[in-house]
């Protein structure tokens, strides 16, 4: 009888090893999943990859002000234009690396997977305070970025499909700068973000910027092309304002680029022509554009008498020039066209 107690009772206390030990296998597994550093910002990083941006931005610690962004030394004006679902790229396989902890800091590293691009970020985490027995947290460092943004040639462009336009971000930070200063867009991290731009006026390429730490600084210059539409606008007008020109029956036709100097008398006004106009092309300038110099033909007929003899000379030939200019884009979108003699 003392026999088979004592076998129960260790039979027992064995059952109570093995379910104390999966209770506490089950504690550690449910703590990695839920309740630990290396969840809270996998959830993050979740809430990113589903385009859910509103969510993303309400964790503790993601939200940063105009004082924490000059600590960090990011421009205090930075734009939230970006921080939104539908300017947002996914991400995937997404693993936690690593958590290391240091003085109430944890540094939490993760994988993912951006696009064609495998990225790695380290966020800092601290600890938020408690939901009965599991810890909460917080972004000890905001994981968000600036993307420094220089735009030649245009204001409008997209990011990931989303567009949007350097005056709208002008307008609502309530600055007027000038076209070359770099527009700051504030940005999750990580993040793939695919800008381009697509305009009756230019063109460019996709720029890919990958941000992958937080509170970094990214400058992204894009220097865009003229499209054919656009330079083919530009034709017309030029060989429009030309040809205007040549309505002018003075020698030196006011504010156009050819002209005939004489010293001698004219009997009757001259008449101009355009005999041949100008190949336009288009090159990049600042935030505008150049017209490249480039060679046109006039026609000038003209009958100059001297002053020295009296004798009439009947003038009748092709006036040669180069013609150049500038294009300037004006804050409605239009263009400001203004051309130049070139040399």
């Amino acid at each position: 009888m003392n026999r088979r107690l004592a076998f129960d009772l260790t039979s027992l206390a064995i059952i109570g090893v093995l379910l104390l030990g999966a209770l506490g296998a089950a504690t550690v597994t449910l703590y990695r999943e839920l309740y630990s550093p290396g969840a809270f910002v996998t959830r993050y990083l979740d809430m990113l990859s589903q385009g859910r941006a509103p969510e993303a931005l309400a964790l503790p610690g993601v939200p940063i002000d105009s004082t924490d962004l000059t600590s960090a030394g990011l421009p205090a004006d930075a734009s939230e234009a970006l921080l939104r679902r539908a300017a947002l790229a996914p991400l995937s396989d997404i693993r936690v690396v690593s958590e290391q902890a240091d003085s109430g800091i944890e540094s939490v590293t993760v994988s993912y997977q951006a696009g064609p691009h495998q990225g790695t970020s380290t966020f800092r985490v601290e600890r938020a305070g408690w939901v009965g027995l599991a810890p909460t947290w917080r972004f000890a460092q905001s994981p968000l970025a600036v993307i420094d943004l220089t735009l030649r040639g245009a204001t409008a462009f997209s990011v990931n499909g989303f567009a949007i336009d350097t005056r709208q971000i002008a307008s609502s930070t309530g600055t007027t700068t000038d076209p070359l200063t770099p527009v700051a867009l504030l940005v999750f991290s990580p993040g793939l973000y695919s800008i381009s731009v697509d305009t009756p006026v230019s063109t460019s390429p996709g720029v890919a910027v990958l941000s992958d730490s937080p509170q970094a600084e990214v400058p992204v210059d894009i220097q865009t092309q003229p499209t054919t539409q656009f330079i083919k606008v530009v034709q017309d007008r030029v060989e429009s304002f030309l040809t205007s020109c040549t309505t002018q029956q003075v020698l030196q036709p006011t504010g156009c680029p050819f002209g005939l100097q004489v010293r001698n008398r004219i009997l009757e006004p001259p008449v101009w022509s355009m005999v041949t106009q100008p190949t336009i092309t288009l090159a990049p300038n600042g935030a505008g554009w150049s017209i490249t110099p480039t060679d046109a033909v006039a026609h000038v007929v003209v009958d100059i008498k001297s002053i020295f003899d009296g004798t009439i000379r009947h003038v009748n030939e092709d006036v040669p020039f180069r013609v150049g200019g500038t294009i300037t884009m004006l804050p409605d979108g239009t263009a400001s066209i203004k051309v130049e003699p070139a040399s």
